[in-house]
């Protein structure tokens, strides 16, 4: 029986009717895994990096139509994502908060608000904030779930519980807001039930979207030094397209893939290698699509 998915391209010209691209806008924030609230190592796998002071200047409008240059040669888009993604990105006092969130979103090339963060910084007057945004334009936000897997997750520090994930993701939707959950798959010693898992979690919780995101092993990161040291292995290329689709294949037909692989910085890529050829890897996958009968469209996901 034929198979589709729903891709993120085919979300945003449903729901936007025109070519949409994400604006990568960044805050200069921190994390409390990085400011002594809760470690100072950040997550395992999480490559320590000081902010880009260049980025960080002037307005966020400012922000904005740079990031708009560095992407003009890439897309003809004239409406625009404003992604807010390195660390935690609610992670201020909700009067800072507002200010940026406001200006982004009453830009006229902005169409919706992206905002990635954790589950336990979400305070009330924060989701207070996001709803009422979402009450002018879209806001979606993306929550760094990674695995169910609650001894997985003390080994990569994320210092938080499912429960806590559980909660957000409710509270989120109360207020109407777009949740999308960020999964790894190759997490050391993780079965493919463990990876199953943790989608079956953000599907039953109440995700809008997911993204699956191969596990990458960074110079400089204390994964790093596990991985040098044999603890663990990665996925072959053929081990993360069986476990890519068959996270897929069971996936409700109202869940937005947004992301499928994922890409590191090959200046600090140790492993997998094979994921730091691009084309092969898409290759690989759309090989993969028409093998498993699995097709893309503007239609949700049947099976």
């Amino acid at each position: 029986m034929e198979k589709h998915f729903y891709s993120l391209n085919d979300y945003l010209q449903n729901t936007f009717g025109t070519k949409v691209y994400k604006l990568s806008i960044d805050l200069g924030l921190t994390c409390p895994n990085r400011d002594g609230s809760l470690d100072t190592r950040g997550c395992i796998f999480c490559l320590a990096g000081s902010s880009h002071f260049a980025a960080c200047e002037g307005s966020i409008s400012e922000r904005i139509e740079r990031a708009k240059a560095l992407v003009g040669k890439k897309t003809k888009a004239k409406r625009f994502i404003a992604y807010f993604q390195s660390y935690t990105n609610t992670y201020a006092p909700v009067s800072l908060l507002e200010g940026i969130f406001t200006e982004a979103i009453l830009r006229d090339d902005i169409v919706a608000l992206s905002i990635a963060t954790r589950p336990d910084c979400l305070p009330d007057d924060v989701l207070d904030l996001l709803g009422r945004l979402n009450q002018i334009k879209p806001v979606w936000v993306e929550l760094g779930l990674q695995t169910a897997n609650e001894q997985t997750a003390e080994y990569i520090r994320r210092c938080y519980k499912n429960h806590v994930y559980v909660h957000a993701v409710r509270e989120l939707k109360k207020r109407g807001i777009t949740v999308i959950t960020h999964i790894i798959l190759g997490l050391p010693n993780e079965t493919r039930e463990d990876m199953l898992s943790s989608a079956e979690l953000a599907v039953s919780s109440g995700t809008d979207g997911i993204k699956l995101q191969l596990l990458h092993v960074l110079e400089g990161t204390d994964l790093c030094g596990d991985y040098n040291k044999g603890s663990f292995s990665v996925l072959s290329l053929d081990e993360y397209m069986d476990i890519l689709f068959d996270c897929i294949e069971h996936l409700p037909e109202n869940i937005v893939i947004h992301r499928i692989t994922g890409d590191a910085p090959k200046a600090h890529l140790v492993a997998p290698t094979w994921s730091a050829d691009k084309k092969t890897v898409l290759n690989t996958i759309n090989r993969e699509m028409k093998l498993r009968g699995v097709k893309q469209g503007r239609k949700a996901r049947r099976l």
